[in-house]
């Protein structure tokens, strides 16, 4: 019994030194260090739209390899589901160990067939990416009213609805941000906002600060790295994550506060490399990211 015991305590205390040195390594799954990680992340397929459309599944194979679990898709030539229709879109994301959360689409023709297609697979949004500049501000709040609309269709779907920002929301007309119109006109029952973090700070403006003037209201964003040394055209000025000028920690911890859910990597321009190679670099940013 005495021998026993004795070899148990042994057992029992190696266990213990080990877990304390793997706390101190950070290699823990319950030390701190690991809980400050985004566990999940995904990548807006638009990154890729240089090789994507001549083999989608290829495609996405290597996407997955890389680490990212979540997609947030596009519409192509093939629709948003690349030729796949959105069951077959969903069982090959299935078969790679992914989920299609999102999708940007063109929200003025067959919307009420893409939130069907949508809600049927299990995905969250869709997205509007894009309105463009407007000549006055009521343009924007018949946008708002438009975005309810939508919202209300996603809602009865069991969906939600988007809309992702450029620059030009956050540029200021007759003493007013758009941004701020769009925002204060939506129903937040019914619509939320993504957040392009590179576009914002493209902007002059602050992410932070819009988070906290609108909590819960960014649930998903972008994360897109700006080059230190930018030029005019902000087309060609996104870099690989991680090497450009974007503070991604100190933006992140209070959007992970403020209702953020999704974090969705992306990058319009490829100065080292190419498309492939600057997503999987993504992906290993994101693996070390901590907030």
């Amino acid at each position: 019994m005495q021998q026993s015991r004795r070899r148990f305590l042994q057992l029992t205390g190696a266990t213990a030194a080990g877990l304390t040195l793997t706390g101190l390594s950070g290699h823990s799954l319950f030390s701190g260090e690991d809980k400050r990680k985004i566990k999940t992340f995904g990548l807006q397929l638009y990154t890729l739209r240089d090789v994507l459309p001549q083999d989608p599944k290829g495609i996405l194979k290597q996407v997955a390899s890389f680490g990212y679990k979540q997609i947030e898709s596009y519409e192509g030539k093939d629709g948003m589901f690349w030729g796949l229709g959105h069951t077959g879109f969903k069982k090959y994301m299935d078969d790679l160990g992914m989920k299609m959360i999102n999708s940007h689409c063109d929200m003025n023709k067959d919307f009420e067939k893409k939130a069907g297609d949508a809600a049927a697979i299990g995905m969250k949004y869709l997205i509007c990416p894009w309105v463009g500049p407007q000549k006055k501000l009521d343009d924007f709040k018949k946008l708002a009213d438009t975005f309810n609309q939508k919202g209300e269709i996603c809602k009865k779907n069991g969906i939600r609805f988007a809309y992702h920002n450029h620059d030009y929301s956050f540029k200021a007309m007759d003493g007013q941000l758009p941004q701020d119109i769009m925002m204060t006109g939506t129903n937040p029952d019914t619509v939320d906002f993504e957040m392009d973090i590179y576009w914002v700070v493209v902007a002059g403006q602050d992410p932070i600060a819009w988070f906290k003037k609108y909590p819960n209201r960014f649930t998903s964003c972008h994360i897109k790295d700006r080059t230190k040394n930018p030029g005019t055209d902000n087309g060609k000025n996104s870099t690989d994550l991680g090497t450009g000028s974007i503070d991604f920690r100190r933006i992140l911890k209070p959007a992970s506060k403020s209702g953020m859910q999704y974090y969705i990597v992306e990058q319009e321009a490829y100065p080292n490399g190419t498309s492939l190679q600057a997503v999987q670099a993504g992906a290993e940013y994101m693996k070390k990211l901590k907030i």
